[in-house]
């Protein structure tokens, strides 16, 4: 990860994790590392461990992987269908074929996702 984004690491946020309040208090960690990174979005599958109460005052939204990638899927749709058939291209050990890439992002609970790279599978098999 450091190789690929050097500023992905965040660090010096501990002392804001005991001033947090969420309704899992082990996700505080994360919340502290949002706003110290500063982001503007935490992803992830848990949202309702992230209440918009808890986000608001600290500028930052929680949002579900399948909707922070429609929104890049909307942005840039050539440049997600080609990262995701070179990032399925790389696995080799074992290879994963397109089309079962894109039923486990169904499973994995990326319906939309996975329904946009459906219609990109016969490109990536030509």
């Amino acid at each position: 990860m450091h190789r690929a984004i050097p500023d992905a690491l965040v660090t010096g946020h501990a002392a804001l994790i005991p001033g947090l309040s969420l309704p899992d208090p082990n996700d505080r960690h994360v919340l502290a590392a949002a706003i110290t990174a500063p982001a503007d979005v935490i992803v992830t599958f848990n949202i309702k461990d992230f209440p918009p109460a808890a986000l608001a005052p600290h500028g930052l939204v929680a949002q579900h992987p399948d909707a922070f990638l429609q929104a890049l899927i909307d942005e840039m749709p050539s440049e997600i269908q080609d990262g995701v058939q070179e990032s399925v291209a790389r696995l080799t050990h074992p290879r994963v074929a397109a089309a079962d890439y894109v039923k486990l992002l169904r499973r994995l609970g990326l319906a939309e996702t996975a329904a946009f790279l459906e219609g990109s599978l016969a490109r990536w098999q030509a």
